[in-house]
């Protein structure tokens, strides 16, 4: 009583695709592996030690070079 027999699980299934059909069981398997593949796909690019080293967009660094091309976008002009 414990498990089930190969017949049973083909019962089963057989349940299964006359209930959902044959289209919508192939829709729910793409969007799971599609969503499996994103989350693969998240989990690689958050272990990346290159996302840590570059400033997010928008920080001032401490190089000289960027200072002098920087622009202020609220400065007033003097009439």
């Amino acid at each position: 009583m414990g498990t089930f027999s190969v017949w049973h699980w083909l019962i089963v299934l057989l349940i299964v695709v006359l209930v959902f059909g044959t289209k919508k069981l192939k829709n729910m398997g793409s969007d799971l592996g599609g969503a499996v593949k994103g989350f693969k796909d998240g989990m690689k690019d958050g272990s990346t030690p290159d996302a840590a080293a570059t400033p997010p967009a928008g920080q001032v660094t401490g190089n000289a070079s960027a200072e002098k091309t920087t622009i202020d976008v609220e400065a007033k002009q003097k009439s």
